[in-house]
Order: C-alpha cells, then sequence, then structure tokens
C-alpha cells in the first residue's frame, strides 16, 4: 500500500503558477504509475494528468492542460509533481494525487490522497 499526502494549493490570480506535490509512503514509489485528477463544485472528478511508473519517460495530459500544466516525479523523494502555467479561473478545484500499479487507465487508480484546494480568481 501506498499513502498520498498533496501540498501546495492556495489561491492564486488568473494567469498565475502554482506547484502542487504529492508526497508518498514506502519504498516501492517508483513502481506506481502516479495521476493527478481534479473535482470542481458540482461536478465529478477528472484526469488531469499521468506519469509512468520508473523513470517516468510516459506522460498523459488532459486536453484542456496541455501546454500549461506539466507533472513529473522525483523517486529519490517519493514526491510527485504538478506545476500549473497560466492559470485560469476553470481550474479552480480540489486536486487529487493517485496511484496505481493497475496500469495505464484513468479508472485504475486505487490509492488517493486527501485532496488540496486551488482557487484562481479572475
Amino acid at each position: 500500500q501506498v499513502q498520498l499526502v498533496e501540498s501546495g494549493g492556495g489561491l492564486v490570480q488568473a494567469g498565475g503558477s502554482l506547484r502542487l506535490s504529492c508526497a508518498a509512503s514506502g519504498r516501492t514509489f517508483s513502481t506506481y504509475i502516479m495521476g493527478w485528477f481534479r473535482q470542481a463544485p458540482g461536478k465529478e472528478r477528472e484526469f488531469v494528468a499521468a506519469i509512468s511508473r520508473w523513470s517516468g519517460g510516459s506522460k498523459d495530459y488532459a486536453d484542456g492542460v496541455k501546454g500549461r500544466f506539466t507533472i513529473s516525479r522525483d523517486n529519490a523523494k517519493n514526491t510527485v509533481y504538478l506545476q500549473m502555467n497560466s492559470l485560469k479561473p476553470e481550474d479552480t478545484a480540489v486536486y487529487y494525487c493517485a496511484a496505481t500499479t493497475r496500469g495505464w487507465g484513468t479508472d485504475l487508480y486505487d490509492y488517493w490522497g486527501q485532496g488540496t484546494q486551488v482557487t484562481v480568481s479572475s
């Protein structure tokens, strides 16, 4: 099992940047595919980004964040990051970190963090 703790959320003006971090417990972090999801008020949780296990050579992004968000991982620190640039008010949501060993699919995540709030003001 792995436990996930997100940090780095906050209030930012439109056009600004934030970097979210997700610290994972355990000694097998590098074996997990890591993802970021978000849930806005009144909406379903949606996929944001994912990074492959080991070196993180494969990445995937939701269409709405491509070119603005970057996912990365540091296995030595058991941490995955989400760099968010050019933020828009529609990016406002609770952002969740997730992990899986089952495969590359948005419905395959087994472990979830508690979430961190991101609010983008116009």
